[in-house]
């Protein structure tokens, strides 16, 4: 199954949108093409790749104009390109993988974090500690891998047209060591250096700040360009990570971000207890 890119997304929203307003049940529109319900369900919420040539039947039947169908063939060329992360696919579960495709189109980034660094501003020295310290027993190849995937992930921040980047880290994270003092020497001052980029907000949440919604577990949220792409929000869980995309669900995530965004200490405030977090490795 191909990842969910937002190009793909937004290509099965207004799949939908057109069939709806052409006031087509998915059976109906489905016959017209010699389909199946079924597989222009798939289409329409991006979980199978639909070709250009089916883009352009189907919008065709539906009485679309010129110039709309080929917006969306372009598109759906568009969606079929391979990412960087496709070359992964054999080492990262499938909801990892969608989560990375998501990614790479996002143009604004919010992630907190309660027990480790922000995995977009991770040293690979910290990288490794956490990989090792994971569930699974990693081989020293697969550990490096994985650190490559993280890294190449990190390129977009410091590209010529880089996501915003909103990261909330919550004290705790600060003081666990990951790997030996050294690491987090490091980790702290690359930290305190991407912070100083005007794409990147780092704030840190204190322990004085007591039990906040953010305490059970990481979350992020992730917004497009195109005004017709929802945001997404992912969580992690201990059975992994999960993607959630309807409306409720990402409304819910957005207010616990804005919380955890006030009980956060200012970006200078945070920069401060970074140095002074330092200071103690």
């Amino acid at each position: 199954m191909a990842p969910k890119t937002a190009r793909a997304r937004r290509l099965g929203i207004a799949l939908r949108h057109h069939r709806e307003a052409a006031g087509l049940t998915l059976e109906t529109a489905a016959d017209e093409i010699n389909s199946t319900r079924s597989t222009l369900s798939r289409y329409e919420n991006a979980q199978t790749l639909i070709s250009p040539a089916t883009v352009r039947a189907l919008l065709t039947s539906y009485g679309v104009s010129s110039e709309e169908v080929a917006a969306a063939v372009q598109l759906a060329k568009d969606a079929r390109k391979p990412g960087w992360w496709v070359s992964y696919s054999y080492l990262l579960d499938p909801r990892t993988i969608d989560f990375i495709a998501l990614e790479a189109e996002a143009t604004a980034i919010a992630n907190f974090e309660p027990s480790v660094v922000p995995g977009l501003l991770q040293t690979a020295d910290y990288i490794r500690g956490v990989m090792r310290g994971g569930p699974h027993t990693l081989s020293d190849e697969l550990v490096e891998q994985r650190v490559k995937v993280r890294l190449d992930r990190q390129v977009r921040l410091t590209a010529d047209t880089p996501p915003i980047l909103d990261a909330i880290i919550d004290e705790g994270a600060l003081l666990r060591p990951v790997g030996d003092p050294s690491v987090m020497d490091g980790q702290l001052r690359h930290l305190v250096k991407m912070a100083e980029l005007p794409n990147i907000t780092v704030q840190v949440i204190p322990l004085s700040a007591g039990y906040h919604r953010g305490t059970r577990g990481s979350l992020h949220i992730l917004e497009f360009a195109d005004p017709e792409d929802p945001i997404i929000a992912s969580v992690e869980t201990v059975a992994g990570q999960m993607i959630l995309d309807r409306a409720g669900e990402t409304r819910t995530c957005a207010k616990i971000m804005e919380h955890l965004r006030s009980v956060a200490l200012s970006p200078a405030d945070s920069r401060a207890m970074l140095l002074s977090v330092l200071k103690g490795w």
